[in-house]
């Protein structure tokens, strides 16, 4: 059972801030108020109403013999900022709490995550580090942390980075994660896709195959177990399929037969790396920018330096930065060791608020939580929550930063408390609260667990 402590409700006064820039540079258009849901306060809640809460919830989970758990579907976000926003993903981290050993994601070939400085940082891959420190991408408490802020910040899906159906190297565990993910992001309603990476055909060719049968074999993966979910991102109706680059199979008579495995009429809309549709003839429908040592310049190319075909898919990119820790790592020598700043988070608002906007049929966000390129704009001790604050922002959803840190209460009282049956049911009850959006309630709630256990 819960105990009696002396605490306070742990979010701060809820503050909406409006900014504004050049008009070709403002995010957020002013003729309409942004309306908040829920405005979360600095309640002081009395000892006698948050055991009285507790109480209540208790009860229910008991009487219900759910373990706090529902099947309510759905978390419907209310976005007055049409345009599709989707996060590129990063599934492939380990952790000794979760796993049993640190992944090479966080160690590359020199870096010790059990090694702390005096305030606990572990020392990782990466110049900035997570607000909850590494983490395993196969956790559920993970997915579920990361998928909720991205409800909460407008994002509309997530395109997973994917490297095969081979169990090799690392791919296989990739696979799992993302198929884990897939679960909770149905849940929430936040659309998925994948981006191929073309390495994966290129490594798995063995004596008894070739990097075609490799690649039709990935891609018959594809149709069977991901273009089948309701939740599968689509573009005009057709599946989106995304390839990074190609940068192994990079002719256009492979990619023919490569596609003509599918059954007929499931071709999906296929998007390469800018620049590199010409390596798939017509199989390409679109590009898409990724960030680039040219910054600005790369995207007046993309977006206006090249003849648009009628139905061309055009994905416009945004990012926070980019500074890769691959060198200091010792996973590259030299290789990508240009920087572009942060510049105290302008740099993400320049890009995703940039002319593009208009042209772009939807923008990429480049990346969620690539810590080793430093393009991540998942909450990090460097930056707090600044860059979901813009996205919130340029979305316009009625939440800020106060409503995100819902998510990340959920998350760490769920480990600090992993023991207790009780706080995880409870913790339970918060989550499907949240994806009712009944916020206050879980903001009440929060406060108690932390109060009494």
């Amino acid at each position: 059972m819960y105990k009696i402590l002396r605490s306070s409700s742990f979010l701060s006064v809820l503050v909406v801030i409006f900014y504004s820039c050049e008009k070709d540079k403002e995010i957020i258009k002013k003729e309409e108020p942004l309306i908040i849901h829920e405005a979360l306060i600095d309640t002081i809640y009395t000892d006698e109403g948050l055991s009285e809460l507790l109480e209540e919830e208790l009860e229910f989970i008991k009487s219900s013999n759910t373990s706090g758990k529902s099947n309510v579907p759905g978390m419907d976000i209310y976005k007055q900022n049409s345009k599709k926003v989707y996060v590129h993903y990063m599934p492939w981290f380990q952790s000794k709490d979760y796993d049993g050993y640190w992944g090479q994601h966080w160690t590359m070939s020199n870096q010790d995550p059990d090694i702390e400085d005096e305030d606990g940082v572990k020392q990782i891959a990466s110049y900035y580090y997570p607000l909850i420190g590494p983490y395993s991408s196969a956790d559920p408490n993970l997915q579920i942390y990361h998928f909720l802020l991205m409800k909460l910040s407008g994002v509309d899906g997530v395109i997973f980075d994917w490297y095969g159906s081979n169990d090799i190297y690392d791919y296989g565990l990739i696979k799992d994660n993302i198929e884990s993910s897939i679960k909770i992001l149905e849940d929430l309603g936040l659309k998925f896709s994948v981006m191929y990476e073309d390495r994966a055909a290129f490594q798995s060719v063995s004596e008894s195959s070739d990097i075609i049968d490799a690649a039709q074999k990935d891609l018959l993966y594809i149709n069977n177990n991901y273009f089948t979910s309701q939740y599968y991102m689509k573009h005009n109706g057709n599946n989106l399929l995304f390839v990074f680059g190609p940068n192994y199979i990079t002719d256009s008579e492979s990619w023919n037969q490569i596609f003509e495995i599918l059954p007929l009429g499931n071709r999906p809309e296929f998007l390469t790396l800018w620049n590199a549709s010409v390596l798939v003839g017509e199989n390409a429908t679109g590009e898409f920018l990724w960030v680039d040592k040219e910054h600005l310049v790369s995207h007046d190319h993309f977006y206006y330096g090249k003849d648009i075909g009628y139905n061309e898919i055009i994905v416009g990119s945004s990012y926070p930065g980019f500074k890769s820790f691959y060198t200091e790592g010792g996973w590259s020598d030299g290789v990508n060791d240009w920087v572009i700043d942060t510049d105290n988070g302008y740099t993400f608002s320049e890009t995703l608020n940039y002319t593009h906007h208009e042209i772009s049929d939807f923008i990429q966000i480049i990346t969620w939580n690539d810590f080793g390129e430093g393009t991540m704009i998942e909450p990090t001790q460097e930056f707090g929550f600044t860059f979901l604050n813009t996205l919130q922002q340029y979305t316009r959803v009625p939440f800020t930063e106060s409503h995100l840190k819902l998510a990340l209460e959920i998350y760490r009282i769920r480990k600090r408390y992993e023991n207790n049956a009780d706080v995880q049911s409870l913790l339970d009850r918060s989550f499907q609260y949240t994806k009712q959006l009944e916020l206050r309630r879980v903001h009440k709630l929060l406060s108690a667990i932390k109060r009494f256990y």
